[in-house]
């Protein structure tokens, strides 16, 4: 059977950075928090480099089939992941020097109640992006984690507003009882302004250290919903939903105060070699969004994988 890409003359001859498929559609198996393999659904993107300039193409088939079958038997690991690259690269070896994967899917976790006996899951999106040029080989991880925000200067404001129903309806007294204070405290009339609320997102990239150790998919996520304190939760009776409001209630925050937490946060993870954050609290005051972005700060800036100059997609 003729094959164009192999002996066909190239139109316009010139070496191309990357060349391959995305949006590819595969199971990947999973070590899951428990231990136990675990199966689910991926979107994958496989590339290599054209380092030929006077060749047509590369071979496109052989990328899906090693990824059909090293995803079908192996648990996704660093190690497992280098040892794909390096098929794709033997599998080019007249053609690329690099290779790149990249790996889009959920994660779930079973996640405890505030207070009550109960628990439910909570799903992760996750990516994973590994490269190999030559023996070098780099990762990254990135993954979101959804939280609650409480305005500072709107809690501000309902206090005051509460402070100043206080004086309407208790100025005249000389004594209160606390009987009566207790009573007031509780009716609509005594709470009679809120802080806003919103539900947040932190965006996170993760340049993590060589090794062939498991990806520390609920580490890091437990690192970032430690720092933040008021990650959304999964099953909820009365009493965790009072926890919760507690919880938002001594975590006020802007989104620049989140980007410190997880900036610090991060900093102290000696797995993390560089990192990339984006806070996002979707206002519900304003239209628009309170962001901001965050990084380890190295002197030439967070270098993703994947080439998105300011890691914008996460």
């Amino acid at each position: 059977m003729p094959d164009i890409a192999s002996h066909a003359e190239v139109q316009v001859a010139g070496k191309l950075d990357w060349v391959g498929m995305n949006e590819i559609e595969l199971p990947i198996l999973l070590d899951g928090p428990d231990g136990r393999q675990v199966q689910t659904n991926a979107r994958i993107s496989a590339f290599v480099n054209l380092a030929e300039p006077e060749k047509r193409g590369i071979h496109m088939s052989r990328l899906y089939l090693h990824l059909d079958r090293a995803l079908a038997e192996h648990s996704i690991t660093p190690a497992a992941l280098r040892h794909l690259l390096r098929d794709f690269l033997e599998s080019h070896e007249d053609l690329s020097t690099q290779a790149m994967v990249r790996l889009d899917f959920e994660y779930l976790i079973r996640r405890k109640a505030l207070v009550s006996d109960n628990s439910g899951w909570k799903q992760y999106p996750i990516s994973l992006i590994a490269s190999l040029n030559g023996r070098d080989f780099a990762m990254e991880m990135a993954f979101q984690v959804i939280y609650s925000s409480t305005c500072p200067c709107s809690a501000a404001l309902a206090r005051q507003l509460i402070q100043e129903q206080f004086r309407k309806d208790f100025g005249d007294a000389n004594m209160l009882d606390a009987g009566t204070v207790h009573e007031w405290l509780g009716s609509e009339q005594g709470i009679l302004a809120t802080p806003h609320s919103q539900r947040s997102a932190a965006d996170i990239r993760l340049q993590l250290a060589p090794t062939f150790e498991a990806f520390p998919f609920v580490e890091m996520i437990d690192v970032i919903e430690d720092a933040l304190k008021t990650p959304v939760q999964a099953a909820v009776k009365r009493e965790d939903e009072q926890a919760f409001a507690l919880l938002n209630g001594q975590n006020l925050m802007f989104c620049e105060d989140a980007a410190r937490r997880v900036q610090t946060a991060l900093s102290e993870q000696e797995r993390v070699g560089d990192f990339w954050a984006r806070i996002s609290h979707f206002e519900s005051l304003h239209p628009h969004n309170a962001v901001a972005i965050v990084t380890k700060g190295l002197e030439e800036g967070y270098q993703p994988i994947d080439g998105h100059p300011t890691g914008w997609k996460v």
